[in-house]
């Protein structure tokens, strides 16, 4: 692996990030700055965290402890996703984003454990 880019969780999760930011747009003028802003901010926390533990994978607990802080930050944009499906339900692509975050959740728990078990660190 030459790059956290080569991870699919990263890949998975920048993606998404740009789905999220394009959709928070449509929201409603008052929404972008509120739960517009909120939903952003994490969506984007996701790849930033694993972007930052990969530059400290050299110390396993290092890099676990910001793989966690990615998938806190998933579920925290999950729930925000879910809130703005419950408030704008007309606004159907949420509805498929709550799926591919929770997917990704699974995908980071699935990555800490293989870290866990595998991972060396440097002394």
């Amino acid at each position: 692996m030459g790059s956290y880019r080569d991870l699919e969780i990263y890949q998975v999760s920048f993606e998404l990030s740009i789905r999220v930011h394009k959709c928070s747009l449509q929201l409603p003028a008052f929404e972008k700055y509120e739960q517009g802003s909120q939903v952003r901010r994490s969506s984007k926390s996701i790849k930033d965290q694993i972007v930052e533990g990969y530059g400290r994978r050299r110390y396993k607990a290092e890099y676990i402890k910001y793989l966690i802080f990615a998938q806190a930050s998933c579920d925290e944009c999950t729930n925000q996703i879910e809130t703005i499906h419950e408030l704008y339900p007309e606004l159907s692509e949420w509805d498929d984003l709550i799926k591919e975050y929770n997917i990704l959740g699974k995908r980071i728990n699935t990555y800490i454990q293989y870290v866990e078990k595998n991972w060396r660190s440097v002394k």
